[in-house]
């Protein structure tokens, strides 16, 4: 599973909350602050943090991150050769031909990532039905994603992209000041022109959701 270092008091939390004290407060409301352990599981990393706070600078582009989409509704995204939980080579290629759907996530074993990936095969039967495939991406490594394949019954496709070049390829925007990988889902029809882009951090079953009403369309 994916580990990032932030810096204390930089993001909000899902976990239990403490509010700010006026004097540290960083915006004209009370922000909600992770709780004071050195660890915590947040939905799409294992985040460690220091006592040193971390205020992003006004020239940040915005909590959805830095980087900017280069993948847009309409387009025929980057190819890739990516390894697969067995170490076999994947490219985006193989697809062709039927719709895929492609979900970047942030980390194996997460709680949000857990829930989405499970999400995901408990409706595979109806993606099978629409004639599509299901790929998910993350930084996590193949034998990372083989425990996380076995350990939940996974029955598709989960790609490493070790260093994120994909992610960045694809303009994948980041979450919370870009300490978070962002969650995002695209459907590639037969053509690989891609129809839906969706974004939804925090709710992660939703992008099931999205993906099925958009491929009984197709």
């Amino acid at each position: 599973m994916a580990s990032l270092t932030l810096p204390k008091h930089s993001i909000p939390s899902l976990l239990p909350t403490q509010t700010l004290s006026p004097r540290h407060s960083l915006f004209s409301h009370n922000l909600p602050i992770i709780s004071n352990s050195s660890q915590s599981q947040f939905y799409g990393l294992k985040v460690s943090y220091s006592s040193s706070l971390s205020i992003p600078s006004s020239s940040s582009s915005s909590v959805k991150g830095s980087i900017f989409a280069k993948v847009n509704k309409g387009t025929v995204p980057p190819s890739f050769t990516l390894k697969d939980q067995d170490g076999k080579n994947v490219s985006l290629s193989k697809f062709k031909g039927k719709p895929v759907v492609v979900y970047f996530y942030p980390a194996d074993e997460t709680p949000g990532c857990t829930k989405q990936a499970c999400a995901f095969r408990d409706s595979y039967e109806k993606f099978k039905k629409a004639g599509a495939e299901v790929v998910g991406i993350s930084g996590d490594d193949p034998s990372s994603h083989k425990a996380f394949a076995k350990k939940y019954k996974l029955p598709f496709t989960l790609l490493s992209d070790e260093g994120n070049n994909v992610r960045k390829d694809w303009g994948v925007p980041s979450d919370l000041f870009g300490t978070l990988p962002g969650r995002q889902t695209y459907v590639l029809d037969k053509n690989g022109v891609v129809q839906l882009i969706y974004n939804n951090q925090f709710q992660p079953e939703k992008h099931i959701d999205e993906t099925l009403k958009l491929l009984q369309n197709l």
